[in-house]
């Protein structure tokens, strides 16, 4: 038996839904979400008594709580840019305006400093016109921003703007901005629905196998990495760094190297490694240019690593970004000095470093992302419709789902050094498991 995970909900739906769907599919049409169905929300993973715990599935509902004709829907994104933000941004506008019939649509700008009227930013009025044609562009044509704001005065913006449905665009930093406005809505009573839409490239929002973007930035990494190659190869003794966008998780660095073959070390924040030693990364590195030297190949490597790789390098105290984040050292370079410094007596060797990060995530969405977007837009604003607050909607073992932003805001998901997926990186580099 299955226990559902529980969703807050703002109360009963008293309103017949205007979406053209039917509860019976006899009907030949499509028919609306039942609450009872669920998925689980991990193999085994046991509930208090036993059960399998699960999360609510996505869709429209029968009926509905907010009154179409007396609602207003705000649009905020906050954080980096993403492939996909403005696909979501008009899959809301279009769902919401001639689905349901809501006519007041806001996007609140820069992030949510856009909730904060001390910043003096406008509010921009979204409507089907003005997002028509947004999904071939990149970035958010509402802007973006860091750093928390306070709860009680967004409430109060959202309240005096006459808004009941926020939907909050972002990752983890702007999910936990999502939750504490909605505790403080709650908090006072009021019937608001706060709704997430997990983004970010680095793929790290927990029970979301992927996030929208994640696709985008990996394929153009891989033109980087294909890049780097060339390069490596057009040089003696060539070496090329490419660093790749990877805080927490190195989900974009794996991937690409899966992608692209060319790699021979991938570097990522989940498996720590040391420079130095007969068994470090330096040496490693050595053995592999002079083996291809060896077996009659042009000696030359490809290293790729993740931002957030390698901290465990730096000693000292590190400051903090605006949004809290710790501030991490830049690997990529540390990793150029070093290697340069290691073979100035061993080889010669022409080193080249690349950081496309910000080329890969301004761009527009690929196809895929694009009808991956499309989909959270829809199940988002479905949630919203029918009372729910205070949750996400993700991506996990195959449906759409509902996630409380607790659980969500809780952990990030992470490569898991033990797992099948990080066996087939070690495989396809041909680098050691271990570098220390």
């Amino acid at each position: 038996m299955t226990q559902m995970i529980p969703i807050t909900r703002l109360g009963p739906c008293r309103h017949k839904s205007p979406l053209p769907e039917s509860t019976a599919r006899a009907t030949g049409q499509f028919p609306f979400m039942s609450d009872l169905a669920a998925t689980p929300s991990a193999s085994g993973e046991p509930g208090s008594g036993g059960e399998t715990r699960g999360f609510e599935r996505a869709g429209p509902r029968e009926h509905i709580f907010f009154d179409p004709a007396n609602t207003a829907a705000g649009i905020v994104t906050c954080g980096g840019l993403s492939p996909g933000i403005n696909n979501v941004i008009r899959t809301l506008v279009m769902q919401l305006y001639y689905h349901y019939g809501v006519k007041r649509l806001l996007g609140f700008r820069f992030g949510f400093q856009g909730l904060a009227p001390r910043y003096g930013h406008d509010v921009m009025e979204l409507s089907p016109q003005s997002v028509r044609d947004i999904h071939a562009l990149g970035g958010s044509i509402l802007s973006s921003s860091r750093g928390p704001q306070d709860p009680a005065e967004m409430v109060d913006t959202l309240v005096a703007q006459g808004v009941n449905i926020l939907f909050c665009i972002g990752g983890d930093g702007t999910l936990k901005g999502a939750h504490a406005i909605a505790q403080e809505a709650l908090r006072r009573g009021l019937a608001l629905s706060v709704i997430g839409v997990p983004k970010t490239i680095d793929n790290d929002i927990a029970y979301c196998v992927k996030t929208f973007g994640f696709e985008t930035a990996f394929a153009k990494a891989v033109e980087a990495v294909q890049s780097a190659h060339v390069e490596a190869k057009g040089a003696p003794n060539g070496i090329s760094i490419v660093k790749l966008m990877g805080r927490d998780s190195g989900f974009i660095a794996a991937n690409t190297t899966l992608a692209c073959p060319d790699v021979d070390f991938v570097l990522v924040p989940e498996v720590p490694f040391k420079l130095e030693g007969e068994n470090g990364f330096l040496a490693c590195l050595e053995r592999l240019m002079r083996e291809k030297g060896r077996s009659g190949g042009q000696p030359h490597a490809v290293i790729v690593v993740a931002e957030g790789a390698g901290q465990e390098l730096f000693q000292g105290e590190k400051g903090r970004d605006a949004s809290g984040n710790v501030k991490y050292g830049d690997i990529g370079q540390v990793l150029k000095v070093e290697i340069a410094q290691y073979f100035r007596d061993r080889m010669p060797v022409t080193l080249k470093y690349i950081e496309p990060s910000y080329l890969i995530r301004s761009l527009p969405a690929n196809p895929h992302d694009a009808i991956f977007c499309y989909y959270l837009g829809d199940h988002v604003a479905h949630a919203a419709m029918s009372g729910r607050t205070d949750m996400m909607v993700g991506y996990w073992n195959g449906y759409y789902t509902h996630v409380p932003l607790e659980l969500v805001v809780g952990h990030r998901k992470r490569i898991d050094p033990a797992s099948d997926f990080w066996r087939q990186v070690l495989f396809s580099t041909g680098q050691p498991a271990r570098m220390d």
